[in-house]
């Protein structure tokens, strides 16, 4: 089996990438993998939950917007979480990390998000 097949085979198993707002993946990744990370004091969990969420929401992002926005969006989404350190030396941790989940969330769901919806309505 290629690896062309099995990737669409793992993909025919997940359900469509449509299916949950790409903006909600991006904020239970944001503020889930710190929440994570603090309440169990494993910084790695809490990248496991980061990770997860960027993936489903980057499945999203390329079949509904293409590649350079999934490029933007993924390399937005990784800029939030690294920035939300040094901001959270200014501002506290919570409110920076609320911060970058509300910039990174609200970029999802203006040039994904708000599409795949008003196409349903």
């Amino acid at each position: 089996m290629s690896t062309t097949d099995t990737l669409k085979n793992l993909d025919a198993a997940l359900p469509s990438p449509v299916a949950v707002p790409s903006s909600v993946l991006v904020a239970a990744g944001l503020i889930g993998g710190y929440g994570v990370a603090r309440l169990t004091k494993v910084r790695s969990l809490g990248g496991v939950a980061l990770l997860a969420c960027g993936v489903a929401a980057g499945r999203t992002w390329l079949a509904s917007a293409g590649p350079a926005t999934t490029a933007g969006l993924s390399t937005l989404y990784i800029a939030g979480f690294g920035l939300s350190h040094p901001l959270a030396k200014k501002m506290g941790a919570w409110p920076s990390v609320l911060a970058v989940t509300a910039v990174n969330a609200g970029a999802s769901w203006a040039l994904v998000d708000r599409h795949n919806f008003a196409e349903a309505a």
